[in-house]
């Protein structure tokens, strides 16, 4: 039984979502989000609030119920509140800085790395040394800011590098050498 997947979704004021066949849109303030979801799938609006049904308690639909809620509640979230991801630049020389919309990092190479955002993400820069990367499709903030931090991965000796904000380094002594 999946709690998740049985529980309704509730939609907030100002937020429109229609099904049709298998393709969910939500219109809200921030913006449009749309996605297909799996035909074995239900979904039904009641006024407000949306519920998710299965229609066996098969292996692969058990999977897919609490999925597909958490899906469609996410594309409600990030329609109102905007998802959005921090990173953090460590090292001696290591900065990024914004021109136009794209994102240029010096990270330590012989060139400074340029990165487009994809439709739908920006990049806004704290200060030199923190990145944060905001959009409304939360897997597609994800999947970017992991794609900023495959840049210059950390680094477990010195701790230089891009990180999550909240990630932590666990740092390696090194090498002993002659006392």
């Amino acid at each position: 039984m999946s709690r998740i997947g049985n529980k309704p979704i509730t939609v907030p004021e100002g937020v429109d979502v229609t099904v049709k066949d298998n393709l969910i849109t939500v219109k809200g303030p921030k913006g449009t989000l749309e996605k297909e979801i799996n035909k074995n799938m239900t979904v039904k609006i009641d006024g407000n609030t949306i519920t998710v049904t299965r229609p066996n308690d098969e292996s692969i639909n058990k999977s897919l119920h609490g999925l597909t809620r958490t899906l469609i509640n996410n594309m409600i979230e990030g329609v109102v509140h905007e998802f959005k991801k921090d990173l953090e630049i460590n090292g001696v020389g290591y900065r990024a800085q914004k021109k136009g919309n794209t994102l240029v990092m010096n990270l330590g190479y012989s060139h400074a790395v340029e990165m487009d955002p994809p439709e739908g993400i920006t990049f806004d820069l704290v200060d030199a040394n923190h990145i944060t990367v905001r959009g409304i499709d939360k897997e597609l903030v994800g999947q970017t800011a992991a794609v900023v931090r495959t840049k210059r991965p950390p680094e477990v000796y010195r701790g230089k590098g891009i990180k999550y904000v909240t990630e932590h380094i666990r740092r390696k002594e090194g090498k002993s050498g002659k006392k």
